[in-house]
């Protein structure tokens, strides 16, 4: 999300350009479908399409080969022993690239629709893209209610899967932090570099000012949460370090339920505020506990405000992505069972591609 926040920002200061879109993966790939990359002329950039190797090479021709319209790169990303392939980044995998001029106005009607789910207003993206050989392509975007905003001359509903790339521009995850302390200052500026849409709130006007979180979207003093107005896909985070701001906010969350809702605290603490905000908001206990992450955070270990942070974090991602926050550490079973089921692929003497054109 904060990709798709750097190519706006850097497309409203700048004409022309080219926008390359990663529409399509092959075997595994460092970036996945939908990554961007902006090229603007003065060689100023905003986004990436792969670890950063493939970058070089699609910049040194990217503004050359849209001279004429959009085009379709293929890369490969890994050496194997029957085939002569220019770059090898070490993935594994093919990756097709979309490359467009950014001064089109098909082009420009995507990057409006990269602005406007920034703002809230998610968008539908349906793109026709060039034949192998062809140049130009078309493109469809639409309200999530399906209102057509633009529509190239002569586009139809697709109905060739390896022509039509479809996506939905969905708004950044919002984050509420609920205590403006020093502590949420690390918190709110990591997840600003998620692109995250941030809000912070506390009782305590010395507190909650613009000038200490100057990452969020909204700083302001609440009593209550009804002005915030959260919803179910938000992730929250409880803070203040007050037992009864705490425990008020509590009572009024539970009921909303949060797809994250963390609460800082120790332990007997945090038992105690939940057993008397589910009652305060009449659920079950066993219903509160299931809606809380208490303690909250991911077992990382560390100390000080930064790491509380990161563990938070990283459990909230975790969460609102539906991942499970476990390790993903290989086993030697499970290196075997990669290797007798994966491509015959090898990686000696791959070239980076920066290092080729250093």
């Amino acid at each position: 999300m904060k990709e798709r926040r750097d190519i706006v920002a850097l497309a409203g200061h700048a004409t022309g350009g080219v926008l390359v879109t990663l529409v399509r993966v092959e075997g595994s790939s460092y970036r996945r479908p939908g990554a961007r990359l902006l090229l603007l002329p003065d060689g100023r950039t905003a986004g990436t399409i792969s670890g950063g190797c493939l970058e070089a090479e699609v910049l040194r021709k990217a503004l050359w080969k849209v001279r004429d319209g959009a085009v379709m790169e293929r890369f490969s990303t890994a050496f194997d022993d029957t085939e002569e392939i220019p770059y090898g980044l070490g993935c594994g995998g093919v990756v097709d690239l979309l490359l467009e001029p950014a001064d089109s106005q098909a082009c420009r009607a995507l990057l409006g629709a990269m602005a406007a789910s920034l703002h809230g207003y998610p968008c539908q993206v349906t793109t026709w893209l060039p034949r192998p050989g062809e140049k130009g392509l078309k493109r469809l975007v639409r309200t999530a209610d399906g209102e057509e905003l633009f529509a190239d001359e002569g586009f139809q509903d697709c109905d060739d899967p390896e022509r039509c790339f479809e996506e939905t521009l969905v708004t950044p995850q919002r984050l509420i932090v609920l205590g403006a302390g020093d502590d949420a200052k690390p918190l709110v500026r990591m997840a600003g570099e998620l692109g995250w849409s941030i809000i912070v709130a506390d009782g305590r006007p010395q507190l909650a000012k613009y000038d200490r979180f100057p990452g969020a979207e909204a700083v302001g003093v609440a009593d209550s949460l009804e002005s915030l107005k959260i919803r179910p896909d938000d992730a929250v985070v409880l803070m203040t370090h007050s037992y009864e701001q705490d425990r008020s906010w509590m009572a009024e969350l539970l009921p909303v339920a949060p797809r994250y809702l963390g609460l800082l605290g120790a332990r007997h603490r945090s038992s105690l505020l939940i057993q008397q905000s589910a009652a305060m908001a009449g659920l079950p206990l066993e219903t509160a506990c299931e809606r809380v992450h208490a303690p909250v955070g991911l077992d990382l270990g560390g100390d000080g405000p930064e790491a509380v942070a990161l563990a938070i974090l990283s459990e909230a991602q975790a969460v609102v992505n539906g991942r499970p926050a476990g390790s993903r550490q290989l086993t030697a079973d499970s290196v075997q069972t990669i290797l007798a089921e994966g491509p015959e692929i090898r990686y000696e003497g791959v070239v980076c591609a920066l290092d080729a054109l250093s």
